[in-house]
């Protein structure tokens, strides 16, 4: 099916028409946030079903990985920010110095107003849903924006929210790069945008002349270190798993292999058995297996098999947009395979002899989104502090996205901000600082001709302390 796009005129109507409602104060009130989380979660109940379907057609995911991967990870952000919403929004008192006392000192974490959230194809649902619970629970509006690439899924995600939501509220606006032009137009308190580095430099170029705050997911080449003494079968699996999930069009799936020079034969048999393990009758014609997205996708995939030796996998059948999971040997740091994020099942492998060379070549290029390391915990620290990404796993792949208890979010080239849990709260929130101060009694100290100047100076050398 083909969606079509959202007209300009309609856009300029959802900004103005959720302006003035985020201008009436409706939004402000905490109590009216939980009921609207409580009518998100009994949306999604409502409309699991279609939207785990239409996940199927665009894009082969199992009920299981869309529930996993996708449905199940907003039912838990729902749950907590009905939980804690109150919590989060509650007025905070902090400490007061003593140049400014005997006032009193607060917090208030307010909703920033009108915001536009715009999201990729790979994880549809989620990339969408979870940073609107944030914008829920701060009490902002919301335009969403999902993605052309997986139309049925964009389309019950469309009836969805205007099944559940108000337009004036949160509001669906459909459609390709000119709908995001148009989107891009005009004035947001907040632009929440996943996608590639390239998006994010259009939306923050055109949304530079508001001075638009932005969170951007964007991704990254994440590099995944095999060192000499990890547990190899341990490893594999770990790392066919995480490059498997939803067929490696995953901003955080590892990106290439760096493996030490002593293990990197045996790492490749290990991957082969466990990759056996995860798919008994292979990949092809596997429905816990996803497709690739479109066919320009698969092209530029396979056109990756030329820059190394096959050694594992390397079949693919176009018509069904299908590429088995390859291992990529003798892969030149300079082959194109090397230059882009991958975004598919395709590893490409380089060797190491030291660690020292993975911190010259992780650190030589762009910050990446995630980095994975495989061997003794006391040097996955090490090299973790001697690198810099988003985030990061030692001994494991993918997993620092499911903890709503530690941010997720990326770095220089691999984006800005962060979200989950309270932190997308604080995303679509400001944090408006208050002096509440007393008139039944008025100091002088402060006061121009400044006569007690030497007291003041103390005062405020003595508040340092």
């Amino acid at each position: 099916m083909a969606l079509e796009n959202t007209s300009a005129e309609r856009i300029e109507e959802l900004v103005l028409k959720q302006r003035e409602f985020f201008k009436t104060g409706v939004t402000r009130d905490v109590d009216w946030r939980r009921f609207q989380l409580k009518q998100f979660n009994e949306g999604l109940k409502k409309w699991e079903k279609p939207l785990c379907d239409a996940l199927w057609q665009d894009l082969h995911k199992s009920y299981e990985e869309a529930f996993m991967t996708e449905i199940g990870l907003v039912y838990g952000e729902i749950g907590e920010a009905i939980r804690k919403v109150g919590k989060w929004a509650r007025r905070r008192r902090k400490p007061t110095n003593l140049p400014v006392m005997p006032s009193a000192s607060y917090i208030v974490r307010e909703p920033l107003g009108c915001t536009l959230i715009v999201s990729p194809w790979n994880y549809p649902v989620q990339l969408l849903l979870n940073p609107l619970v944030g914008a829920i629970a701060a009490g902002c509006t919301a335009i969403l924006k999902p993605s052309p690439y997986v139309p049925n899924i964009s389309k019950v995600i469309e009836d969805f929210i205007a099944d559940t939501f108000s337009e004036e509220y949160v509001a669906v606006v459909q459609g390709n790069r000119l709908v995001n032009g148009e989107l891009f137009k005009h004035r947001y308190d907040l632009v929440f945008l996943t996608g590639s580095p390239s998006l994010g430099r259009i939306a923050m170029e055109a949304q530079a002349k508001y001075l638009t705050p932005m969170v951007l997911e964007l991704g990254g080449k994440s590099p995944c270190i095999v060192d000499r003494d990890a547990n190899l079968t341990v490893a594999a699996r770990r790392i066919a798993w995480g490059k498997c999930l939803n067929s490696g069009q995953t901003c955080i799936a590892p990106d290439y292999l760096f493996l030490h020079e002593d293990i990197a034969s045996d790492f490749i048999d290990a991957f082969k058995k466990e990759l056996a393990g995860l798919y008994p009758d292979g990949t092809e014609n596997s429905d816990k297996f996803v497709h690739i997205v479109k066919e320009s996708a698969f092209d530029r995939l396979v056109g990756y098999f030329a820059d190394g030796k096959i050694v594992a996998g390397g079949r693919s059948d176009r018509s069904r947009l299908w590429i088995e999971p390859t291992l990529l040997a003798d892969v030149s740091p300079d082959a194109p395979v090397m230059q882009e994020e991958i975004f598919g099942p395709v590893f490409p492998i380089m060797t190491f002899r030291s660690r020292e060379e993975v911190v010259d070549f992780v650190t030589s290029r762009e910050k990446p989104l995630a980095f994975y390391y495989f061997g003794n915990g006391a040097d996955g620290w090490d090299i973790i502090s001697r690198t810099t990404s988003g985030g990061a796993c030692i001994n494991d792949t993918i997993m620092h996205i499911a903890n709503p208890n530690i941010p997720f979010g990326g770095v220089g080239n691999s984006g800005m901000g962060n979200y989950h849990s309270e932190r997308s709260f604080l995303a679509f929130s400001h944090e408006r600082s208050v002096v509440k101060s007393p008139t039944w009694i008025d100091l002088k100290f402060r006061y121009m001709p400044y006569k007690t100047f030497a007291l003041i100076k103390r005062m405020l050398l003595l508040s340092g302390k």
